[in-house]
């Protein structure tokens, strides 16, 4: 039997961890094509089936389920000799990916990201933003980017960037003529500026006081679904909106916005770069970990 290539097994590992040929083939950087007949290959060299193949879906069959039980603590070993080795050399070097939604990485764009390809400029840094809340192990990211809340419990989480307050606002022009809200039932009684999250669904207010929570899906004409956009509109006046604070913050110095339910808005914590907790951390991850922990120690400034 022809012993297969480090290549072929990576390959096999890509697919099997994906579960998608074309997932794996955009990690690994090949084409579709060119791993299909890799894997096929791999099939022949071994002479069993490692995956079940539909149009829809791929599955492990039980020998490749086996041979993969046994060969990703040999592939994780391997990384963890690659990488002892970039840190002899004294930098960490390869590709990081980390996937973020737009306000997190816009604030690792204005912050740490200067300074760390500055100090590691052999790491090869993909800051992928997107508002979906994905399992980055399965789509490949090393890391991901998310409000400490909505990062899964079994990820280790880094904070930074301190905590977020999400706000009403309004235009004063709306507001003219109108009852000022109390309370978060008052919103039901004007045109709000609804919020349609990335996974389809309506965003519902939250709002907190004195150990009170409530969550409204608030009335209104109008649905967005960009934060940007929300602040537009309200300042347009079509209505009220429910923004995190520093995007409407420049409108609200200028006046051309004003906060209402503020004692219904209290902040809560904010963003975190998470990343697996039972898998080995790759050395231009754990630098930028450390780089956005000093930045954390500094105020935000490295």
């Amino acid at each position: 039997m022809d012993r297969p290539s480090l290549n072929d097994l990576a390959a096999f590992a890509a697919v099997a961890s994906h579960r998608s040929f074309r997932r794996a083939a955009d990690v690994i950087g090949v084409s579709r094509s060119a791993l299909s007949h890799a894997i096929i290959g791999l099939e022949g060299k071994l002479g069993v089936r490692l995956f079940n193949r539909t149009t829809r879906s791929v599955s492990l069959t039980q020998a490749g389920a086996n041979l993969l039980a046994r060969l990703d603590p040999v592939l994780q070993d391997l990384d963890r000799a690659l990488d002892s080795l970039s840190e002899e050399r004294g930098t960490p070097s390869g590709p990081l990916r980390i996937n973020a939604n737009k306000s997190g990485a816009a604030i690792l764009l204005a912050g740490i990201v200067p300074r760390f390809l500055d100090i590691y400029p052999d790491v090869e840094l993909d800051l992928v933003s997107e508002g979906r809340l994905i399992d980055i192990v399965d789509q490949g990211f090393d890391a991901g980017v998310r409000l400490l809340e909505a990062v899964p419990r079994d990820m280790v989480a880094v904070k930074f960037g301190g905590d977020v307050r999400f706000i009403t606002v309004a235009a004063p022009s709306y507001l003219q003529g109108k009852p000022t809200p109390k309370t978060p039932d008052d919103l039901n009684a004007h045109r709000c500026i609804r919020q349609r999250l990335p996974s389809g669904k309506r965003y519902r207010w939250e709002f907190a006081r004195r150990g009170a929570e409530i969550a409204i899906d608030v009335p209104g004409n109008l649905t967005l679904d960009d934060n940007d956009l929300l602040v537009q509109a309200a300042a347009a006046g079509s209505g009220i909106a429910y923004v995190p604070e520093h995007f409407a913050r420049p409108l609200l110095d200028a006046g051309r916005l004003v906060s209402v339910l503020e004692d219904w808005c209290p902040p809560i914590p904010g963003l975190a770069l998470y990343y697996p907790r039972s898998r080995h951390v790759p050395s231009p991850l754990r630098a930028f970990i450390d780089l956005l922990k000093q930045w954390n120690g500094a105020g935000a400034a490295v």
